[in-house]
């Protein structure tokens, strides 16, 4: 972008920012119903393995990672709209799941620990995904295509995600995840328009002036 605009990678990383936040606009204030499934994925956190086999360590266990890890958690209808959220762990975002999902809504989950404690609060079903991708008619396949959507972002387009701003690239993917079916000429005009209908950034104004 900064190249087809013919203008410094600063204002091209602001703008764009800008209408990711315009765009989240859409999610404000969203609440599911219906059937919802629910998953989450770890993002960031990479840590390069020692050039030697004997130096390296086992980069599964806690202490040996860099703290830095995130996970975004999505909740999307079936054939609806989706929802995310940024937290540190799954299981975290269970008060996410409370202020978002109708009380009359069926959750679908995996084998998670984190996602225990919803039985308690509505009907979930859960799948083992160890052993099988669905389980009598419970799975998160839906969810799952949008982590497909972001991971590809992650690697194709942006290819750093994390950090700070990953809340900010999971909200666009879930926008583009729940207008995929929309032409992009009409993807443009809505962008335009929720844009146009923004106030001023307050995360965004003046933001390299405040980074320096």
């Amino acid at each position: 972008m900064s190249r087809d605009l013919d203008c410094q990678y600063k204002t091209a990383f602001v703008l764009t920012h800008k209408l990711r936040e315009a765009m989240a606009r859409e999610q404000m204030g969203r609440t599911l119903d219906g059937i919802v499934e629910i998953d989450g994925a770890y993002f960031g956190g990479y840590v390069k393995p020692e050039n030697h086999k004997d130096d390296r360590k086992d980069r599964r266990l806690a202490f040996n990672r860099s703290g830095k890890r995130q996970c975004v958690v999505v909740m999307r209808e079936r054939g609806g709209k989706s929802l995310p959220f940024v937290v540190a762990n799954e299981g975290d975002a269970v008060p996410c799941v409370r202020d978002h999902v109708a009380n009359l809504a069926v959750l679908h989950a995996d084998e998670g620990t984190g996602w225990d404690a919803l039985h308690a609060g509505w009907m979930t079903h859960r799948v083992n995904h160890s052993v099988q991708f669905f389980d009598e008619g419970a799975c998160t396949n839906q969810a799952e295509s949008y982590f497909s959507r972001l991971r590809r972002m992650e690697v194709g387009t942006h290819h750093h995600i994390a950090g700070p701003y990953i809340g900010a690239y999971a909200r666009e993917a879930s926008w583009r995840e729940d207008n995929r079916r929309v032409s992009n000429g009409d993807q443009a005009a809505m962008v335009t328009a929720a844009a146009m209908a923004s106030r001023v950034s307050r995360d965004w104004k003046g933001y390299w002036q405040r980074a320096a």
